[in-house]
């Protein structure tokens, strides 16, 4: 990792950089898959499935005793932690349940907002050597909390990879409605448009490759989606208190996820960055996915700055997915964060404690969308109906406002929906 010494405020946009290099072959690799799908549906996934992850398939959609064969498979110790996860994100999604608002905006004037769920929900889950079932539980349970009335499941199945016994465990637990095999831009792409197989739906979650993140992207105008995505990253910060080897491990933590994935120290000491580095090295070798750490390390960075405000604005300008803060008095640091998909306050909250069971979500924001984004709640899954109720009295009473705005604006029937109400004797 390449180390920067109180980097001057012309360097930041540089070091705020993501490495998602903009290919153009894989906009139009996507656009085919989704004109594909669009033409010949399930025809078209079958093709695709036998072509991009080498399987035959016949029917798609998993069947029960498929489910209840790959949930005998999962060990005792993995389902207590499923079920430990599964009941500390109940409770902090549970706790997010939107209050319905009423009030009286004046005399004779009703306002009243109340939350609906989403109808239909698409979750996407990745396979590949690090089958994400974790995620089935941070999108479902919430989904299933908000009160949506089905969920359907897309994950991948390979020739010579089934999908993960503990993937089907999961939606199981979750109660979810459908699980379809399979993955890809082209599950996206059959969420949004519906097959002969497999249902259209309201929304899609998920996190997947570059060609899932393309057709998510490509496909919003026809279905809405979680939110943009892209590699994932995590950024610590550090001072004198925190421990290298802890920040060590959670940058590892995180670059172990793929190569494009990112890490950023931001420390107030040579010192600090000098032991995390080799602390680094030394960690390293204990872990199994040599090249997706290697890859990341190469485009990740240890930075040391000297001013407490220095760090705390470059942190904002990042805007990272995870954020650590390794520091004394590290509520009163977290205080001045404005963009940060998720924050782990002190030395003893790895991010690894949000990815799996603390009970927060690990469905984020990444390249730094924390500006604008939540990461998936409650509310990600329902949206907000208004109503409005007025007597005669009240709308007497706005009559002048409505008339005055309408007809200032030239929309005259605007007015004349109020006027022939206020001037009736019915």
């Amino acid at each position: 990792m390449d180390t920067y010494i109180n980097p001057p405020r012309a360097e930041w946009p540089r070091l705020t950089e993501r490495n998602i290099p903009d290919d153009p072959a894989v906009d139009k690799a996507v656009s085919g898959i989704i004109a594909d799908v669009r033409l010949r549906g399930d025809e078209a996934l079958r093709n695709m499935a036998l072509r991009f992850d080498h399987t035959e398939i016949s029917c798609f959609e998993v069947s029960e005793a498929e489910i209840a064969e790959g949930c005998a498979k999962v060990s005792d110790g993995v389902k207590a932690a499923i079920s430990l996860a599964k009941e500390n994100i109940t409770r902090f999604h549970s706790a997010q349940r939107p209050a319905d608002v009423d009030v009286m905006t004046m005399p004779g004037v009703r306002c009243v907002q109340k939350p609906v769920a989403i109808d239909r929900v698409g979750l996407y889950i990745p396979g590949g050597r690090a089958p994400l079932f974790s995620t089935v539980l941070m999108l479902a349970c919430p989904a299933r909390i908000a009160g949506c009335k089905e969920i359907i499941l897309c994950t991948p199945q390979s020739g010579n990879r089934p999908i993960a016994p503990e993937i089907l465990y999961a939606a199981a637990v979750c109660g979810i409605d459908r699980i379809y095999r399979i993955g890809g831009a082209q599950a996206i792409a059959a969420m949004a448009l519906g097959t002969e197989s497999i249902p259209k739906v309201d929304k899609i979650f998920g996190p997947g490759n570059r060609y899932v993140t393309k057709a998510k992207q490509q496909l919003s105008a026809t279905v809405a989606i979680d939110m943009p995505a892209g590699p994932s990253e995590v950024l610590v910060m550090a001072d004198d208190s925190a421990n290298p080897t802890f920040i060590a491990a959670d940058l590892l933590s995180q670059a172990e996820h793929g190569p494009d994935s990112q890490a950023i120290l931001v420390c107030t000491s040579e010192r600090i960055a000098s032991e995390t580095q080799a602390e680094i090295s030394r960690l390293s070798k204990k872990l199994s996915r040599e090249d997706s750490v290697a890859g990341s390390l190469s485009h990740s960075r240890l930075i040391v700055m000297y001013g407490r405000d220095d760090m705390i604005d470059f942190v904002n300008a990042y805007a990272p997915e995870h954020l650590i803060i390794s520091m004394k008095s590290p509520w009163t640091v977290a205080q001045e964060i404005r963009a940060a998909g998720s924050v782990f306050i002190g030395n003893y909250s790895p991010e690894s404690a949000g990815d799996y069971a603390s009970g927060t979500n690990h469905t984020l924001p990444t390249s730094a969308w924390a500006r604008a984004y939540s990461g998936v709640n409650l509310d990600s899954f329902m949206r907000k109906i208004t109503y409005q109720e007025l007597t005669r009295e009240g709308l007497g009473l706005l009559a002048p406002a409505i008339t005055a705005m309408a007809e200032a604006e030239g929309l005259d029937a605007h007015a004349l929906a109020v006027s022939v109400r206020t001037q009736s004797d019915i």
